[in-house]
């Protein structure tokens, strides 16, 4: 397995296309001075020893060693160890939705980011078990399949936002179908679905969903979030949306909605508002769900890999070094160098 221990120093490959943006516009900018100065044959004739292309050979020689020690500073690694292991625990997928409406601030900071955080607490908890996020809107799709690596479960939790899905609305039954296929096939471990949602459901299909679940021992747990005197949703330029006649939308949770679909799959309602009795009431059922046999693989004694990645950085630069802004003379009395630039 290939990873990187330092990813945030990937960014400064973000320096590549500026410095090369940076570098075309001085080009450009030289020549039109050197056009002003006099004819272009006639300024070659004057200083024959100028190189046109050694100075752009010198700029992206650098830019590859920029380019380099970025890669070298994020510490490439790769793991030289596979271990397989067997322990008791529970599968849990999360889904989430990521509709306009959860963006809704009624509670604080906002719905969406008010679940991300429960989420987090919610992993950080895991120990021995494994955990899949699912986000849906008007369509769903699989965030994270269903994994014991916390660590990139955080990763991926950050990148959620509405633009993940362009189709608005909320289709709650699809998420819970898809989160229901979803769990590893075959795992006698304990099941649990964590639905997070403010119960606008548009679509319809999900008590259906939800009894199915709950006949293939998938425990369900709505967590409803929001307020129900409702709430505007915020565009993000200090405005608020408005619907076809200009009026403010508001969006409250439909607490009937989650209640009727916990029911239906004889699972648990949980509100979600500003303090933090909903993930401590979560964290309790959770436990109470039946454990068993997880399968997992991870990868250990991990090589670094930077050494090689330096010495390609050293190399490039000492190329820099030699490589002359202005023809070499030697080289152009040799016969095969006197046409070449």
């Amino acid at each position: 397995m290939f990873r990187f221990e330092d990813p945030i120093y990937l960014w400064l490959l973000c320096l590549i296309p500026l410095t090369a943006l940076l570098w075309l516009l001085s080009v450009v900018a030289r020549r039109k001075k050197l056009k002003r100065f006099g004819d272009k044959e006639l300024v070659r004739q004057l200083a024959p020893d100028v190189s046109r292309f050694r100075p752009s050979l010198k700029f992206w020689l650098l830019q590859a060693a920029l380019a380099l020690l970025a890669v070298c500073l994020a510490r490439p690694q790769m793991g030289k160890k596979t271990t397989g292991d067997t322990r008791q625990g529970i599968e849990t997928i999360i889904a989430l939705d990521i509709s306009n409406s959860m963006l809704a601030e009624d509670v604080a900071p906002s719905r969406l980011e008010k679940s991300k955080m429960m989420i987090e607490n919610l992993v950080d908890r895991f120990k021995k078990d494994k955990v899949g996020m699912v986000v849906f809107a008007g369509d769903a799709f699989v965030q994270l399949p269903i994994t014991s690596d916390y660590v990139s479960a955080k990763i991926f939790l950050q990148d959620i936002s509405p633009s993940l899905i362009a189709t608005q609305g909320t289709d709650i039954g699809q998420a819970l179908n898809l989160s229901i296929h979803s769990f590893t096939k075959d795992s006698k471990a304990g099941k649990a679905i964590v639905l997070i949602t403010d119960g606008e459901d548009h679509e319809g299909g999900a008590e259906e969903m939800a009894r199915e679940a709950e006949s293939r021992g998938i425990r369900v747990f709505i967590l409803g979030i929001g307020s129900t005197k409702g709430a505007p949703i915020p565009t993000g330029d200090g405005g608020y949306l408005k619907d076809n006649t200009g009026q403010t939308v508001m969006t409250a949770l439909n607490e009937q909605m989650c209640q009727s679909i916990a029911a239906a799959g004889k699972g648990t309602y949980i509100h979600v508002d500003n303090t933090n009795d909903a993930e401590a009431q979560l964290e309790a059922e959770i436990t109470k769900i039946q454990k068993g046999d997880i399968k997992t693989v991870s990868y250990s004694d991990f090589d670094e890999q930077f050494q090689a990645v330096a010495i390609l950085v050293a190399l490039l630069l000492i190329a820099e070094v030699l490589v002359l802004e202005v023809k070499n003379s030697r080289l152009s009395k040799i016969k095969l160098f006197k046409k070449g630039k």
